[in-house]
């Protein structure tokens, strides 16, 4: 047994959930979560579903891949361990009239039979899972065999991925979590999927955040974006500084804008598998 696994088997993945949750549940990720709807769409259209196959979205948030899929009359069922979020994507899906089936759920736990869906989704969500192994495992299980696993996972070079190590060097993660960002590698994607999935499609991409200023980004990520709310809140006074610091010139490092409003540049890996 290696050192990481080792870590990991002793690592009290209920607990960390637990505070994931209240993290997650804090501040309101709906509001950043919106601005993230066209990469739901355009795995929609990368994943080329039929209508009215059964469509899982794990750990869905506020639904941006749910209503991408609903409004090609897939059959969806949107999941998320936050049923906060859940409410925000069906008052979305009712405002359009779209049909789609709720329910709170553990993406490390699917309350799902084997091969109960054509396709299982997941856009900037299961990658935040801190048990990688099992959750992985999990969207396979429940996948039909020559079904799909399509996933947008935020790469480790990408802005947000390069956010995580910044929040990470300050309010280090427990012990036995390993970076998000790892979903958006793809060695580790292929060792995680390849004995039992074909990679048919990674795909670097990249999504623009748009904001007002550098300034307006952090203020708004420190008051919806509950992860960073509560990095901020573990922090004194001087930490906190130390913080906005690093994440100021992360923002620089990548802002691509040619006018005075922020456009932050951010790659993601756009994943489509096959369950063999």
């Amino acid at each position: 047994m290696g050192i990481q696994s080792a870590i990991e088997s002793t690592t009290d993945f209920t607990a960390i959930k637990a505070k994931q949750n209240v993290a997650w549940g804090s501040g309101d990720y709906s509001k950043v979560g919106v601005t993230l709807q066209i990469t739901g769409e355009e795995l929609a259209e990368a994943m080329d579903m039929t209508s009215d196959a059964k469509v899982l979205d794990v750990a869905a948030g506020n639904g941006n891949a749910t209503l991408a899929f609903a409004r090609r009359f897939c059959d969806v069922t949107s999941t998320d361990y936050v049923e906060a979020l859940l409410e925000a994507s069906s008052q979305r899906a009712k405002a359009e009239d779209l049909f789609v089936s709720y329910k709170v759920a553990d993406a490390e736990n699917l309350p799902f039979k084997d091969q109960s869906f054509d396709a299982v989704v997941s856009t900037f969500g299961v990658m935040f899972t801190p048990n990688q192994q099992q959750s992985a495992a999990e969207l396979q299980r429940v996948v039909k065999h020559g079904g799909k696993i399509g996933m947008a996972n935020w790469t480790p070079e990408s802005f947000i991925g390069q956010l995580f190590k910044a929040i990470g060097k300050h309010v280090p993660p427990p012990a036995g979590v390993q970076s998000p960002a790892l979903w958006g590698s793809q060695k580790w994607v292929e060792d995680t999927f390849g004995d039992n999935c074909e990679i048919v499609s990674f795909r670097r991409k990249n999504f623009m955040f748009r904001y007002r200023s550098a300034e307006h980004f952090l203020e708004y990520f420190r008051t919806f974006y509950g992860p960073m709310q509560k990095a901020f809140d573990a922090l004194d006074t001087e930490g906190q500084a130390a913080l906005r610091n690093d994440i100021m010139a992360l923002i620089e490092k990548f802002d691509i804008s040619t006018n005075e409003t922020l456009c932050i540049s951010s790659e993601y890996a756009e994943i489509v598998a096959v369950r063999r």
